[in-house]
C-alpha cells in the first residue's frame, strides 16, 4: 500500500467518524483557536452595496439613544456615511460582522475579532496567486515520473 493510499484511507476514516463520538479526554484541546479567512469579492453593483451600507449606518445610529447636548454621535454618523460613500471597501467592511460568522456554531463564543478591507487587483486566471501551492493537489503520477 502506498503512502498516499494509507493517508487517503486514514483521512476517509477520520471524516467518516461518528460526529456524536466524544472527543478523547486524554488529548489536550486548545482553549482558543485563531480562525483566518481571506475572501476576495467582486463588486457587481456598487450602488446596491453603498445603499445597503448607508442604511446599516443609519440604523446603527438610529438605535443609539440621542443625547441632545452631544453633537459627537451625529458627527460620527456623518463621518461613517462619508467613508461608505467614498470607498466600496469601507462600505463592505461596515456590513461585515464577525459575530454573525460564528454565532450559529455550537460550543464556541467569539473572544476577539478584527477585520479590514481593501481594494485589490484580482485576475483569477493569472496563475500568480501567492498561495498557489495551497491549491495544488498531490498526484502520484508526478512523483513516479520525478516531478513534484
Amino acid at each position: 500500500m502506498s503512502t498516499s493510499e494509507s493517508t487517503s484511507q486514514n483521512m476517509a476514516r477520520g471524516l467518516a467518524r461518528d460526529a456524536r463520538e466524544p472527543v478523547a479526554e486524554d488529548v489536550p484541546q486548545p482553549a482558543f483557536i485563531r480562525l483566518q479567512v481571506e475572501l476576495v469579492v467582486e463588486v457587481t453593483d456598487l450602488e446596491a452595496l453603498t445603499g445597503t451600507a448607508l442604511e446599516a449606518v443609519a440604523a446603527e445610529y438610529e438605535d443609539a439613544l440621542p443625547d441632545p447636548d452631544d453633537d459627537g454621535a451625529d458627527q460620527e454618523r456623518r463621518h461613517a456615511e462619508s467613508l461608505v460613500r467614498a470607498d466600496a471597501a469601507e462600505a463592505l467592511a461596515s456590513l461585515i460582522d464577525p459575530f454573525d460568522l460564528v454565532s450559529a456554531v455550537p460550543g464556541i463564543e467569539l473572544a476577539q475579532a478584527s477585520w479590514s478591507s481593501e481594494a485589490v487587483e484580482h485576475d483569477a486566471y493569472d496563475g500568480e496567486d501567492d498561495d498557489a501551492d495551497a491549491y495544488e493537489y498531490y498526484d502520484e503520477d508526478d512523483e513516479e515520473s520525478g516531478k513534484e
